[in-house]
Formats: structure tokens, C-alpha cells, sequence
């Protein structure tokens, strides 16, 4: 299985890249938002899932292992293949999906190319209910492997959903109302501030 490549641009086209890897070019399909980043020539590495089947072996590559991960995730629930988690990483890069997840915010969703509405809700009130991503290559993005959607979460954030979880609030709960309470700052708030605003939230 390839966990990932690093090599040069060959070629970027509309769905997928060419990577050369020691004279070898492997074709990676990849969304839009992670093909914008790529420029022919230049030296990249890309975190990649192998989907292995009979008749293909499919790399798909990301510039972050948070990403990879979170695609592997989104595909665990019933109607999401490769394309439509694509599609939803396109539309929600993994800070603002772990927000949505804890707020279980539809509409979000429904705003990726593919999903409509009955999907949007299933994927909101799924996901929400189920441990985050597994799997996280060692060494890859800051907080990986710690095996939940809310441990993705850190700095001021954390502190605030562990506040209100050493209060009694309930994991889930507590994700939620923090979300929902950091929407109110223009920019990240102190904890201090993130707890506040979350016990309010808790309390309506």
C-alpha cells in the first residue's frame, strides 16, 4: 500500500495529478481544493489512500494527513464513495468539518457537490455519533491518532471542551456548544472566553 509520495509535479489536470517519483509517474486523483496547490515543476508530498480492486488501483492524494484521514473516515458512512468525500472535503476542509460534525449543522453538508439533502442529514447525525478518524500516520498532522473527531480539535478550543466535560457535560455536548460559541468571535477567543460563552450555549 502507498501511504504517500513525494516527488515532483508532472501534470494537473481537472480530477487528477501526475506525481513523478524516481522516474516513475503515478496518476493521484485529488479534489479541487488540494489540486489548486500543486504548480508543474514544483517538489510536493502528498499523503495518499490506495484503493485496491480487481480491476484498479486507485491512489487518491492529499496535502495533509488530516485530510486522508478524514476521507477514509467520511467513506464509513452508507452513500459516501471517493467522490462524494471529496466533494465534502472541497466544501468543509477538516477544522470547519469538525464543526459542523459537532453542531451536526446539515446544511453544511449539504452545500458539497453530491450530497443532498437526506444524505446531509444522515452524514450530520452519523458522524456525530461515531468516533473520528482512525489511523493517522505517525508523524503526520499535530493531534493525530488521538482516535475522536473532538481530539482534532486544539488550543483554546480543547481547553474549553474539557472545562465543560470536567463540569459534567457530556463529550458530544460539550464539542457542540463550543462550536457554536466560537461562531460568536471574530477571531480565536481565549478559553476563558470559549467557556463562558460555551455554559451559555449549554444552558439555552
Amino acid at each position: 500500500m502507498i501511504g504517500s509520495l513525494n516527488g515532483v509535479v508532472g501534470a494537473v489536470g481537472e480530477e487528477t495529478a501526475l506525481i513523478e517519483v524516481g522516474g516513475v509517474g503515478y496518476l493521484v486523483q485529488a479534489g479541487a481544493r488540494t489540486l489548486q496547490r500543486l504548480s508543474v515543476g514544483a517538489t510536493v508530498k502528498l499523503f495518499v489512500e490506495t484503493h485496491v480492486r480487481e480491476d484498479a488501483i486507485r491512489l487518491f492524494g492529499f496535502t495533509g494527513e488530516d485530510e486522508r484521514a478524514w476521507f477514509a473516515h467520511l467513506q464509513t458512512i452508507p452513500g459516501v464513495g471517493a467522490k462524494v468525500a471529496l466533494g465534502i472535503l472541497d466544501a468543509m476542509p477538516p477544522s470547519v468539518l469538525v464543526d459542523a460534525i459537532a453542531l451536526q449543522d446539515k446544511a453544511a453538508f449539504a452545500r458539497a457537490n453530491g450530497v443532498g439533502p437526506k444524505l446531509a442529514a444522515r452524514l450530520a447525525q452519523e458522524l456525530a455519533a461515531k468516533q473520528g478518524p482512525k489511523g493517522f500516520i505517525s508523524g503526520a498532522a499535530p493531534g493525530a491518532g488521538k482516535g475522536t473527531a473532538n481530539a482534532i480539535i486544539t488550543g483554546a478550543r480543547a481547553e474549553a471542551v474539557s472545562a465543560l466535560v470536567n463540569l459534567g457535560i457530556d463529550q458530544s455536548s460539550a464539542a457542540r456548544a463550543v462550536a457554536s460559541a466560537a461562531k460568536q468571535f471574530d477571531a480565536d477567543a481565549p478559553a476563558p472566553e470559549l467557556i463562558r460563552a460555551a455554559l451559555k450555549e449549554v444552558s439555552r
